[in-house]
């Protein structure tokens, strides 16, 4: 539908066919053409706009002048259709010579201006549709105004035969048995008039008027006004039911016909600049591009006809394409709008957060003047003025179905706000959240901070204009902003999966309402990628020291403050919720990923690697069983440290690495959870208490399995683990992140390596384990929770066999050294002793724990030793 064909270039190789056109393309008949549509549109225009003056258009006009408004319609239709399709950008062919030479001509002689033919078409659609809209009524109305029409002249008829009876009296007229009988046939004559039978009523009409004219001159009757009045009222209705009958729906089709812009369906888009600017300048246009838009919706019909007509079960799905097609039209049409709302509302931003200061809830008299600020408050009101017009011209179209689709002007509105709206904020997020890797110290607080403003800037002043453009402005707020960032870690999540979610598949992407994509600027798909990287960059386990007392990071070799929990308040103030949660979902999928590398390298450097299987082997052997005291200690287990020393770096740093993402995660579980408790305490308490009734029916369901227990399709435990984990009421320590399968050596592994750490570590009275050396980084935090997120996705019966190690090694290690009669604790048994009461504390298991394998009076007393 729309296509158009240049016939030069399509009938060039049919020899008669183009020597048929040549004649018609001859430069002398291009020129009379043009000229001659030049001055119809010119008349057409003048007239046009003539009926659409306000009241013009009546009734009486409408049905009196049916012909000469039809050939007016018509002239207007077919100028457009020319003017179009010959000035088109692909009427013809730019390296053609000859028909860029026609088309130069056309636009000349034509003197045609896209604007005029633009207003020539606004206008046309306008006259078209009121025209239409009359005869609808008109239609719609027809028999019961006849039939109105109808009896009320024939009441005339009957009271003058009563006035002519003597009996009614009247103001001297006299008794007359002939005119009283005449009237009552012509009263009869009137009544037996029958509306199906349209061409004869219409000739009884006008011999019955004809008759009542004869009448009053035969009869001397003018004389008596009140008569006279009478017979004018009903030849007057007679008059009214002849035009009456001559509504008839060939006009409505002639109009359908005439009407047709099918061949614009392509075209209308080169308009489109012209209409964005009309609107921009008046608002008010858009009332007239309503028609304009419901004339190319009847474009739809020529297509449809033989759809229907075949009865084929394709007309809904064909129909609903192309009511899609042009509603996307519409839209892009009325975008300018909010776009224009949008410039506005950025110029208050600027004036709120930069210019106008505060007003604070007491003041001295005397600094009234200075806080009044008349000019930026003045500026500010006339811009929202503009605002509420944009708001008022949209609003001035009227629901419409365009097609087969209602489209409510509200509604077009709303989603033209969120469309403009997602589009600023993602390009403010995206611009805002780019770093410099190199940059010290880190951009990541400042870059937060000025994205903070921004976004601050955009929902003050959106909860400011919501009144004025009528719209729930913090609902599209959240709901906007929420989708922005579910979608951008939506995307950076791909990176992780096999099957990647398209945009099509996205719950959060839209058709009306996209969200942009930008180009990656690093290894980075999105800005929440940029953020969680450089988030990891500068709290890096190798370079810093993370001291859990103060949730705080230190650079290792300055001692400086690298950042601290601030940061995440900062992360919660500028992206909200959202973009903690969005932040942990990230981080998640990096601990998985960063767990499967782990797994592939166990396999690769430990069960593939003879020397090292037999190490553990002989290891296994001298520490058996798990109850005993190792003999001579300190010598078998620093021949295992040193004969499997190399594979302990790639260890520790996947180790290491898991480790800071769990404080990261454990960090924005904090921060959510206070400020949902601060937010929404109703909510945090009505989570906490649903949460704790689902664990213990779980647990009664486990001791007693007749009890009840959500079912396999029950989603309820799936869905609240997500408002769990929004609300900061979870332990990322506690999770499974991947599926495992039987390792072996695995306990002896993970003991292995925690013991090979612990010389590069020294205890601190005030912080606890630091590193020894910087050059050697070991951060002690991040160790302990990677070994226990590790342990975690195994079997629990590897984790009592590792406790059970340390719990070995360190009774060894004091017998030894009790032996040997040493003032000092071990360093490394004070390691293991604090790992395990590390251990114990975050995973808030009971002590007896740990007890079950180290006495429990060592535990009490080794920290009054050192």
């Amino acid at each position: 539908m729309g296509i158009t064909v240049n016939l030069a270039d399509a009938w060039e190789p049919y020899k008669a066919a183009k020597t048929a056109l040549n004649n018609t393309l001859d430069l002398p008949n291009v020129k009379e053409q043009a000229s001659r549509y030049a001055s119809v549109s010119e008349r057409v225009r003048a007239q046009v706009q003539q009926f659409l003056k306000e009241g013009y258009l009546r009734e009486e006009v409408l049905l009196d002048n049916i012909p000469r408004l039809l050939n007016c319609l018509r002239d207007c239709n077919v100028a457009i259709r020319w003017l179009m399709l010959h000035t088109a950008d692909s009427a013809c062919d730019p390296n053609n010579k000859r028909l860029r030479q026609i088309k130069d001509q056309i636009l000349a002689d034509s003197r045609y201006n896209p604007k005029i033919l633009f207003q020539l078409l606004l206008d046309t659609a306008q006259f078209e549709f009121i025209l239409k809209e009359m005869f609808k009524q008109m239609l719609s109305e027809k028999q019961s105004k006849w039939e109105h029409y109808k009896k009320e002249g024939s009441e005339r008829m009957i009271e003058l035969a009563d006035v002519f009876s003597g009996v009614k009296p009247l103001t001297r007229v006299e008794k007359n048995e002939n005119l009283q009988a005449w009237f009552r046939e012509i009263s009869k004559q009137i009544l037996s008039l029958n509306y199906d039978d349209s061409t004869a009523a219409g000739r009884k009409t006008v011999q019955l008027i004809q008759a009542l004219e004869e009448v009053q001159e035969f009869h001397q009757l003018e004389s008596n006004l009140q008569v006279c009045q009478f017979l004018a009222d009903t030849r007057k209705f007679l008059h009214q039911m002849i035009r009456t009958i001559n509504i008839k729906e060939e006009v409505l089709i002639t109009m359908q016909i005439v009407g047709d812009l099918s061949f614009a369906w392509q075209l209308i888009d080169s308009f489109t600049s012209i209409m964005q600017e009309s609107i921009r300048v008046n608002p008010s246009m858009v009332t007239k591009l309503r028609a304009t838009f419901l004339k190319l919706a009847s474009a739809l019909d020529l297509p449809l006809l033989r759809i229907n007509q075949a009865n084929s079960p394709d007309l809904l799905s064909v129909s609903q394409y192309y009511s899609g097609e042009l509603v996307s039209y519409v839209r892009k049409v009325l975008q300018i709008i909010p776009e224009s709302m949008f410039t506005s509302l950025l110029k208050i931003i600027k004036l709120q957060t930069h210019d106008i200061i505060e007003v604070p809830t007491r003041l001295d008299k005397d600094k009234l003047r200075d806080y009044a600020q008349l000019g930026p408050r003045y500026e500010v009101a006339k811009l929202t003025h503009a605002i509420s017009i944009f708001t008022e011209g949209i609003l001035m179209m009227k629901t419409t179905l365009v097609g087969i689709i209602k489209v409510d002007p509200k509604q077009l509105l709303e989603d033209g706000i969120r469309k403009e709206l997602v589009k600023r904020v993602a390009f403010a997020l995206h611009r805002g959240l780019i770093f410099n890797p190199r940059a010290k110290p880190s951009e990541l607080m400042p870059k937060l901070k000025e994205l903070g403003a921004t976004m601050d800037g955009f929902h003050r002043s959106f909860e400011y204009i919501q009144d004025y453009v009528n719209i729930y402005g913090l609902k599209i707020w959240q709901e906007e902003v929420s989708r922005i960032i579910n979608y951008n870690v939506e995307q950076e999540c791909n990176n992780f999966l096999r099957t990647k979610i398209q945009d099509w598949q996205s719950i959060y992407q839209s058709t009306h309402i996209p969200i942009p994509k930008f180009a990656p600027v690093d290894e980075s798909i999105t800005f929440i990628g940029r953020l969680c990287r450089e988030i990891l960059r500068i709290t890096d386990p190798k370079v810093t020291c993370y001291i859990d007392q103060l949730n705080t990071w230190y650079d290792m070799k300055t001692r400086q403050e690298v950042t601290s929990s601030r940061l995440f308040s900062e992360i919660q103030t500028t992206l909200g919720t959202f973009g903690l949660n969005g932040l942990d979902r990230l981080l998640c999928f990096m601990i998985v990923k960063e767990l499967q590398n782990f797994l592939s390298m166990f396999q690769k450097i430990i069960l593939r690697e003879r020397t090292v299987q037999e190490t553990l082997k002989t290891l296994m052997n001298a520490v058996s069983p798990l109850r005993s005291i190792v003999a001579n200690s300190s010598k078998v287990y620093l021949a295992a440290i040193t004969k499997t020393q190399k594979i302990w770096s790639t260890y520790l740093e996947a180790i290491m690495k898991v480790g800071q993402m769990q404080i990261l995660r454990r960090q924005i579980a904090n921060e959510l959870n206070s400020s949902c408790r601060f937010d929404s305490r109703h909510l945090a308490a009505a989570l906490d208490n649903l949460n704790k009734a689902l664990l213990a029916d779980i647990e009664a369901h486990y001791r007693d399995p007749s009890l009840p227990y959500p079912k396999e399709d029950n989603t309820l435990l799936y869905e609240i683990t997500a408002y769990l984990e929004a609300a900061g009421i979870h332990n990322p320590l506690n999770k499974i992140y991947i599926t495992t399968k039987r390792l072996p050596y695995f306990p002896i592994v993970n003991f292995l390596f925690l013991i090979a750490q612990l010389p590069k570590l020294q205890y601190n009275k005030n912080l606890g384990m630091v590193c020894r050396k910087p050059a050697d980084p070991v951060d002690w935090p991040p160790l302990v929770l990677g070994l226990l997120t590790l342990l975690k996705q195994f079997h629990s019966r590897y984790t009592e066999q590792f406790l059970a190690l340390i719990g070995q090694f360190i009774r060894s290690t004091m017998e030894q050294c009790t032996s040997q009669k040493m003032p000092e604790m071990p360093a490394d048994a004070v390691g293991a002793l604090l790992f395990l009461e590390d251990y114990v504390r975050y995973t808030k298991l009971p002590r007896r724990v740990a007890e079950a394998h180290v006495p429990n009076f060592i535990f009490d007393e080794f920290r009054t030793v050192l």
